[in-house]
């Protein structure tokens, strides 16, 4: 109980400072004697609360990413991650878990490099290539799908998308990121509560929950207070580690 509680801790930090909690939280249940499927659906809704809460800490901060509507974007991350957490539990999950590290890469990469490949993709230095307000909401579409499906770093994904797309910088984006974290796991916690087994386990969910709205409130006090140029390294830092792990781990 002590070891998820506390991995529930950590993974809410970093799900407000740029994503990856499924990472901790997911192999912490596995450890504790949960499927891996089950343990999928248990973190994500367990880590459901601990983004709500940092986006309640957010609130005044949220900003839209570019032209993209505010409201289509998050009614599109709901829809996403509704159709990604069905997904999850109609089809076998062992070709997508091959797949998961060669997405963590490249949205590693996209999010190291995006804004300078976006200035050379536009001609110049300054001016950032953007993608449309329907191309981005596809794109969002796409990672709420994978966010309901598997949900690892697709946080990180999302600013990654947003980077290099749109040129906007992970600080401004961050509050915005968690709202549409909230989105996903929000339908796809709905559908997991109702057809999974994530309550086989009450107990040790609930410590995963406790220990994840702790991180999440402390996470989203802490990012308010770093530099961009601290929060984008600290994102770029979590990417990589979680991108090697991946690799080891599968």
């Amino acid at each position: 109980m002590l070891w998820v509680l506390s991995a529930g801790a950590v993974a809410g930090v970093l799900n407000a400072l740029g994503g990856g909690g499924t990472f901790v939280a997911l192999p912490a249940l596995v450890a504790a004697g949960v499927a891996p499927v089950t343990a999928n659906a248990s973190s994500t809704v367990a880590l459901l609360p601990g983004a709500a809460v940092s986006a309640w800490v957010y609130r005044r901060e949220v900003r839209p990413v570019g032209p993209v509507p505010t409201a289509a974007l998050t009614a599109v991350s709901a829809v996403g991650g509704g159709l990604g957490a069905g997904l999850l539990l109609a089809l076998p999950a062992a070709s997508f878990d091959a797949a998961v590290p060669w997405l963590l890469a490249f949205a590693t990469l996209v999010l190291a490099c995006g804004r300078r490949l976006a200035r050379a993709v536009d001609g110049g230095p300054g001016h950032a290539a953007r993608l449309s307000p329907t191309a981005a909401l596809v794109g969002q579409f796409l990672l709420a799908l994978y966010g309901g499906y598997f949900g690892g770093a697709v946080g990180i994904m999302m600013m990654a998308l947003w980077c290099g797309g749109l040129g906007i910088d992970p600080a401004v984006s961050n509050p915005l990121r968690t709202v549409q974290i909230v989105a996903v796991n929000s339908t796809a916690a709905l559908l997991f509560l109702v057809a999974s087994d994530a309550l086989d386990t009450p107990w040790l969910l609930v410590a995963l929950l406790c220990g994840a709205v702790a991180g999440g409130f402390t996470g989203a006090h802490l990012a308010r207070r770093l530099s961009a140029r601290l929060l984008r390294g600290t994102v770029l830092t979590t990417a990589a580690t979680m991108t090697a792990l991946s690799f080891l781990r599968g």
